[in-house]
Order: structure tokens, then sequence, then C-alpha cells
């Protein structure tokens, strides 16, 4: 009631309700663990397309399966994932120091005499794709009495992505320390982290050749001038290697009738465009000119494509006298001039520039093996990186199979399916995610898949459901030859469009549930052989004239006929798990609340909301909500003993829609109507 009644009159008093809406969870959120060309180690990536996975992970790649299934997820209808890229194997004593997947890094020395070890660049994961990341440092816009301030930017060739972090300190003790700031998981570098080996060093030594300032007045005109009478500027771009120079380039800056702009920055903007029409015909070669600090200066940046150099990835400007003397005017004394004008290369270190120690990246020859890919608990690494994501519903680990190289119908040695499947397995029904099992290469005819299913196979859980045959598409990379893939991609996509067309109480499979992109079946099953395989819980896949390749089983791995359990059908366990999972999240705000009949009257106002909005799409047995579904919560459930120990005993019960599996008519023959 108000807190004081003072007057004679209405008071108005909003009460609380007791409403909270529980709020259904997402059910086709799918998490891929695998090898990739690419992208961050060990961290889960959210991606809402291929596009996104092409942008983060680098696209498809010929020998990681996971690429082609996060293809397949989103051309049949997903629409949400994690990715989780497992490096290929590093461990050199196991494999040779030569077969070994590595890291990129280098180490930028500071801008003093001592030359210290200012900053370790290393990329974020491993593989040769970092060899081709460039990183500059600047200090535009920055006071001249902040000599520990710098400006990193860090791009990426292969992507083109660009990261840009401004006004970072070598002061640990500041908010806006360099370490800090990049390695911030969140908001920092998606591509390398940092760190200081000397903490006594200055700040890097800035990247590019830097004039000195052109000053607004007398300068300036004088610059203008002196080019304006001549009409005539040029300037050399040759390779700092002298075994494989590039040509060299002469440019006339001004042509007949041009005139020379009014500003630092239309100057730069000319001299760039001028130097890289000129570079044209050199594929990967580029020259950036940005202004200096205070803006009147001018900065060059020149690079050279690595595959013109052999690994060499900078270049030389040198500016010629010509008429006007341009060292002059561009006020480059004659040693910067002579200098290597470079981007920092992680991986590929010049022993010309202030740089040491670098290690090239390396792919590695063999790809991540059964303790990869299931990772360690502890370190956050294989399955286990998805302990930092919130929610994820399928589990498609294409590489648990994947086959050997060279050889499409026999099985990786690397790979233990068994115990990548049992990981998984367990980490599922933690996290009350549903695995997708795909068979082996060598499971390529009925008798082995039986074989399979029935013994080989030891995952069984009521969270899963396994597959067969593997399917044929084409490869984009192959000019789209027919390939063999593992399905689970595939099944993921169909399950997401399922789901977000019926609802994850429709059973995944049917003639709905065509398989976008599948040419062709490993083995193409009849209806006898699918009989023998359907009872022993194991979901195939199906070829029918008009509908094509379609998903034909909706069992779990606990679906066969001799064992009778109630979770035998996909679509009862998934909702299972979805009501699960909406129920844990919607019912929080129960802890630490008054444990009484209020409380419970609450909770199965709350509960049966959400109950009845699902009976009302159809998502239960029964017509009436009685038959449908109930809510228990009162004092037979949550007894004065549990009171005392502050437990509070809900019952949610529901009657599942199972598939129409086997569909029988029956036709009987009438007898002519008889007049009596």
């Amino acid at each position: 009631m108000p807190a004081t009644l003072t007057y004679p009159g209405v008071y108005i008093e909003e009460v609380p309700s007791g409403v909270h809406t529980i709020a259904g969870v997402a059910t086709s959120i799918t998490a891929f663990v695998g090898y990739t060309s690419r992208g961050l180690d060990n961290r889960a990536t959210h991606i809402f397309s291929f596009a996104d996975f092409e942008r983060s992970f680098g696209g498809l790649a010929s020998d990681s399966e996971l690429s082609y299934a996060v293809q397949q997820f989103f051309a049949n209808g997903g629409t949400e994932a994690y990715v989780v890229r497992v490096p290929k194997a590093s461990d050199a004593a196991v494999i040779g120091p030569d077969l070994k997947a590595a890291a990129a890094g280098i180490t930028l020395l500071d801008n003093v005499a001592a030359g210290k070890s200012a900053l370790k660049v290393t990329a974020l994961s491993k593989g040769g794709w970092a060899n081709s990341v460039i990183i500059d440092v600047d200090y535009d816009d920055i006071a001249a009495a902040d000599t520990k301030v710098f400006n990193l930017t860090i791009t990426d060739l292969g992507t083109s992505n660009v990261e840009t972090f401004k006004k970072v300190t070598m002061d640990s003790s500041k908010p806006n320390y360099v370490v800090a700031v990049v390695n911030d998981e969140d908001t920092g570098s998606q591509m390398v982290s940092v760190s200081v080996p000397d903490a006594t060093a200055g700040r890097p030594v800035a990247s590019g050749a830097v004039g000195g300032n052109i000053d607004n007045n007398a300068d300036l005109a004088t610059f203008k001038a002196a080019i304006d009478a001549t009409k005539e500027y040029t300037l050399k771009v040759t390779s700092d290697v002298p075994t494989n120079k590039i040509k060299d380039v002469i440019i006339t800056f001004l042509e007949v009738g041009e005139t020379i702009p009014s500003s630092i920055l239309g100057v730069c903007r000319l001299l760039e465009r001028k130097t890289n029409v000129a570079l044209a015909d050199i594929p990967g070669a580029t020259v950036r000119c940005v202004p200096s600090s205070t803006g009147l200066g001018i900065r060059v940046l020149a690079f050279l494509s690595p595959s013109l150099l052999a690994g060499a990835l900078d270049a030389k400007l040198t500016f010629t006298a010509g008429t006007n003397g341009a060292l002059g005017l561009l006020k480059l004394g004659a040693g910067t001039a002579t200098l290597n004008v470079a981007h920092y290369v992680v991986g590929q270190g010049r022993a010309v520039f202030a740089q040491k120690d670098a290690v090239a990246g390396a792919d590695g020859t063999v790809l991540p093996k059964t303790a990869d890919l299931i990772g360690n608990e502890a370190a956050f690494t294989g399955i286990y990186a998805l302990e930092k994501v919130d929610l994820f519903n399928l589990l498609s680990i294409p590489d648990a199979t994947r086959a050997q190289a060279g050889n499409p119908s026999a099985l990786d040695p690397n790979v233990s399916p068994n115990d990548i499947f049992g990981a998984a397995e367990t980490y599922c029904d933690k996290r009350r995610a549903f695995l997708l099992i795909d068979p082996p290469p060598n499971v390529n005819d009925v008798d082995s898949a039986a074989d399979w299913k029935s013994s080989t196979l030891t995952v069984h859980d009521k969270n899963g459901a396994a597959f067969f045959p593997r399917l044929r598409l084409g490869d984009p990379l192959n000019d789209f030859t027919l390939r063999t893939f593992a399905p689970s991609g595939v099944v993921a996509g169909v399950y997401a469009r399922t789901d977000g067309a019926r609802g994850v109480w429709k059973a995944p499979a049917g003639v709905e549930a065509t398989l976008t992109g599948v040419q062709g079946l490993v083995y193409k099953l009849t209806d006898d052989e699918n009989g023998a395989l359907n009872p022993l819980g194991l979901n195939c896949f199906r070829n029918f004239p008009i509908y094509g390749n379609i998903l034909w089983g909706a069992r779990t791995l606990v679906g066969s006929d001799a064992e009778g359990s109630e979770w035998k059908y996909v679509p009862v366990r998934r909702t299972a798990l979805y009501l699960e999972e909406s129920l844990y999240r919607g019912t929080k705000w129960v802890v630490f609340e008054p444990n009484d009949e209020p409380l419970w009257a609450q909770i199965r106002l709350n509960i049966g909301a959400f109950m009845q909005s699902l009976f009302r799409q159809g998502a239960f047995q029964g017509k009436t909500p009685r038959e449908a579904y109930l809510v228990k919560c009162d004092k037979e459930t949550t007894t004065q003993d549990d009171i005392n120990r502050g437990i509070v005993n809900i019952l949610v019960g529901f009657a599942p829609l199972k598939p129409a599996e086997f569909v029988v008519i029956k036709i009987q023959q009438l007898a002519g109507q008889i007049q009596t």
C-alpha cells in the first residue's frame, strides 16, 4: 500500500502480476568443430551465413571437411552456427618439425639507438595465412611529447580485413596499454596478439619513409612553385632484393595542364595515384602515401606481393633528383630515401628494417588428430571451446570420420571416431545438445552399416543420431566433380529448415526433408535393405522418383526396436531438450523467492502459459490441454523437508507427438449389394 496515507481520497498503487514470460530457446544452432584453412584457433566464432564463414575462416578448402559441411548446412536451410577451428597437428616430437603447423610471428624493435625488443606480434592461429598479414606503425596526430604512444594498423592481404588501434601506448599503467587493447578478446584484434618483451623499450619504429614537414606557408608555396615551374617530377620504384628486381618505374608527377593540389593530403593522393597507375602491370605492387604526424609532411609505404619476390615482401622507393630535386621538395633526407620503405610483415622479417625473430607461419601436413579434436576442457580447446558459447543445439564433427588422403573409402588413421564421438556425446549431455554422427568412409554397404551401428559404434545415448550412407556432392574447388562427404552438415541444415517451417516436434525426415545439392548416395538402398537398418536405429538416406534424395529416418542412437526406449524418436528427444533448456532459462527468477504457495502458484501460471502456447501450436498429443501436458507444483511435490532444504520441485509432463513411421493402408474388396 502507499507509504503514507495523509488525505482523504483515492490512491493508486501498481501491484505486480506475478507474470514472468518464458521464451522458447532456439532449436537448431549448430556447432561445427574441425579444421579450416584459416581463422582463430580453438575459439567459437558466431556466423549467420556462408559469407561470414568465408570472411572468418577463408571459405572452402579441399582438406577441410568442415568447410564443406558449413556450406551444406546453409544451403539446406541452416541460419545460425558456431565454428571452432582446430589447427593441424603441431607436435614436432611426434610428426617432425617440417610437418608441424606453426603460428607466424615477428618482433618489432624500438625507435631509439638501443634497438630493444619493443613489440612481439604473433598470429592468433597457426597456418601460412598470417604470412600475408602486414603491420604498420605511425605517430600521426600524436603530440611530440607522447614518446610512448603510437598508432597500430593490422592488414590481412588475404581477406582485405583492416584493424586500426589508435594511440596505444607502451606504458603498462595506462588504460590504452597496447597489450591490453590489442589482446582484448571482444574488442581487440581478431588476427594477432601482442606482447612487450622488454618493458624498458621505446615505441616501435614507424614503418615507411617519413618526410620532413612542408610548412603551411613558405615551404608549401616553394614546393608548388618548383613543380609548377617545369611540370616534371620523377620517382623510381624497385625491389630491394638485387636478385629479384622488379622493373624500374619512372613517373611524371604532373602532366601538361595539371596543377599541384593545394593541400598536403592532395599531394599524397596524387603521388599515390600516379605511382599505382604506373605499377598496374605488376600484380601485388602498391604504394600508399599519407600525411605525416603534423599533417604537413608525407609518409610513404611501398609493398610488393610475395609471389613476385619469392617471400621478399617489401620494396624500395628512390626519389630521384630530376629537374626539381625531388628529395628536397619532399623533405626526404638522403639517408631516409635509401632505407627500405616497408610494412612489417608477420612471419617474414627483413634484415634491413627494424625487426627481428621472424617465424614463418606453416599450415602443417597432418590434419587434427583425435586428441586435437576432443581438446582440453581446462584450456577450452577442441569441442570444449564451446564452453564459451551460451547456447548450441546440434553438434557436427566432420573430421571425426574423414577419409584418408588420396583414398576416399578408407578412414584416416589419425582419428578414432568412437573416442571423438564418445567425448562429444558426453559433452552434449551436459549442454542439452544433440550429436549428429557420420558414418566412416569404409561403411559403404548394408552389411558394413549394420555391423557399424550394432557393434563397432560404441556411442549409445539418447542425445544423438547416426546416419547412412555418406553423400555425393559436386566439389566447387574441382570443377564440381562429384566428391564424397560426411552427411552431418546436410542433416543439420535439414533439421534447421524443418524446425523453422514446422517446429522441433516435427520429425526432420520424409518427403519434405530433401537434400539440397546432393547429387548421389554412396550406396542406394532398397526398401528391404532400409528395413534391415531402420530397426537398428540407423537413419538412412533414400532416393525416390520425383522427390530425389531425402532423409528417411528419425531415430536416436537408442532407437532400435529391441530397446523399446521412450526416447526412440529424434523429434521426441529434441522436443524434451527444447523444453528443458527453455524452462531452465525461464525459471531463473524463482531462485531465492519465498518458497510457499504464492510462489508455487506463480510457477504454475508461468510454466502453464508456456506449455499452453506450445499446445496451441500443435506440439503435443491430445485434444485438450489436460490430455497434452501437466504442470504440478504444490505441497505434494514440495514437502516441508524440501522447503527446509531450500528446494522447490516442479513437475512438468507432456504427451509427445511421435512420427507416423509406418503407414498401413488396408484395402478390402466389397461384396456386391444384394437386394433382399
